[in-house]
């Protein structure tokens, strides 16, 4: 839970590298709530037909809501993400590319961090090294 609050807080921090645990954390908690909220909305009723199109209750604006309140964190944490495997924010277009797109993005989100600094930061992997006094 802590690696999703610590996204939250670099709410639209597109600067830096992120790493799998807290790329892949943010994502479990994020699929975990909208399904909790899937279901609400389901047991409401938010799904049911009326006669003008689909009703819009609480719990469907809640979901809407919510969806919208992620949507930053989301993409920030993404390009902090690559970031970390040493390509830019444009990687992200790449999930635009009908299927072959997303299974490329889902891969590099799976790559491991290049090793040392690049130019986005330090590698937030590496401990820094305390200092020793003698």
């Amino acid at each position: 839970m802590s690696w999703y609050l610590a996204v939250l807080k670099k709410y639209a921090d597109f600067s830096g590298r992120a790493r799998r645990t807290e790329y892949w954390y943010f994502a479990l908690f994020n699929s975990l709530i909208f399904v909790v909220l899937g279901i609400i909305a389901g047991v409401m009723g938010s799904f049911s037909n009326t006669n003008n199109g689909v009703a819009a209750t609480p719990a469907i604006i809640i979901f809407a809501l919510y969806y919208l309140a992620v949507l930053v964190p989301s993409l920030a944490v993404s390009v902090r993400r690559l970031h970390d495997t040493g390509r830019s924010a444009w990687w992200l277009l790449i999930s635009l590319v009908p299927f072959i797109g997303g299974i490329w993005f889902l891969i590099l989100l799976l790559l491991d961090s290049v090793p040392g600094a690049n130019q986005w930061g330090p590698n937030p992997k590496e401990v820094p090294v305390a200092a020793t006094s003698s």
